[in-house]
């Protein structure tokens, strides 16, 4: 005789085992900032009408499965099957499935547009970094500059017969590029990005690196890529110690001193990998998502203020 099912969120809560998954969205939903960002979205969200109608799915649950999306690379039809699926998943996004109301794809695909119309992924990024900041995790006492390829689909099988428009091919080492680029300035201190650009591949770094640092910088590091003469004396100007490895001369090799200047920058500048390192490998984002560079900045911004606080959740659980 089979045996009487028990219920769903009963039989998850009696488990014996926190599975890894189960454990990092219990962490997160703790350090996250929710009444803040909250409190950016609800002026944009749609309210119920004086005539009634189908009441809009609860904000909060709506940004938790936006998280969630961004968190473990999930496309709107896949986010809805794997909301049904995990009951770690819902538990954090506080859903059950006998609820009279599930997010479908659709819900959760114009919940996903909601923030890009509006500019609010910039304003969640932030308002994340404030919560940091105010938290004393941000010192702000140096820089870290660098910047990463993300590919995108070059494939033309689509109504238009081409590419994306908004990316572009380069050439790093021998090899070729097709995508974007991602900017960052991260804090020397606490490891967390507190800038944010991107363009396209072909872009040079150094061509936007005046927009990354915020002002209160103690010295700035970065890599070959930003070696620039002017901009030596730029920093000696502003009393800011310059930490821009050295380039070797063209055809030749640099000088020994050089070489040891150069190893001591690159020992201090390593944490700069470290967001790279979470979006990339632990959200798995090393291809766009979308068609344009509007998009995918946004999507950005949301990723690194996630980012920031996966780096940092052990020492705000403190």
């Amino acid at each position: 005789m089979p045996k009487q099912p028990a219920i769903p969120g009963l039989r998850d809560a009696m488990k014996k085992k926190v599975t890894r998954r189960a454990q990092f969205l219990s962490e997160m939903d703790t350090v996250v900032p929710w009444r803040c960002l909250l409190a950016q979205i609800a002026p944009h969200y749609p309210k119920a009408g004086p005539r009634g109608g189908r009441p809009p799915m609860p904000l909060g649950a709506m940004l938790r499965v936006c998280f969630l999306q961004n968190r473990y690379a999930l496309c709107d039809p896949m986010a809805e099957g794997t909301l049904c699926d995990s009951e770690a998943m819902r538990r954090f996004a506080g859903i059950e499935l006998g609820d009279d109301w599930f997010p479908d794809e659709t819900t959760i695909l114009n919940f996903r547009h909601l923030p890009e119309r509006h500019g609010l992924t910039e304003a969640i990024f932030s308002e994340v970094n404030a919560h940091l900041a105010d938290k004393g995790i941000s010192l702000r006492s140096g820089m870290l500059l660098d910047a990463t390829i993300i590919d995108a689909p070059s494939s033309t099988k689509n109504k238009a017969g081409a590419r994306d428009p908004g990316m572009s091919s380069t050439k790093k080492g021998n090899d070729w590029y097709f995508g974007m680029k991602a900017h960052i300035g991260v804090d020397a201190d606490s490891g967390f990005t507190h800038g944010l650009e991107t363009s396209t591949a072909k872009v040079h770094d150094s061509q936007v690196r005046d927009e990354l640092p915020h002002g209160e910088e103690t010295s700035v590091r970065a890599d070959k890529g930003y070696v620039s003469a002017a901009r030596r004396k730029h920093s000696r100007l502003r009393a800011t110690p310059g930490g821009v490895m050295r380039q070797a001369p063209k055809g030749g090799k640099s000088h020994p001193l050089d070489e040891r200047i150069d190893r001591i920058i690159a020992k201090v500048r390593a944490r700069v990998e470290h967001p790279f390192r979470v979006i990339k490998r632990q959200f798995g984002h090393v291809k766009t998502r979308c068609r344009s560079l509007a998009k995918n900045r946004a999507q950005l911004f949301t990723l690194f203020a996630l980012g920031n606080l996966f780096l940092v959740r052990r020492r705000l659980m403190l």
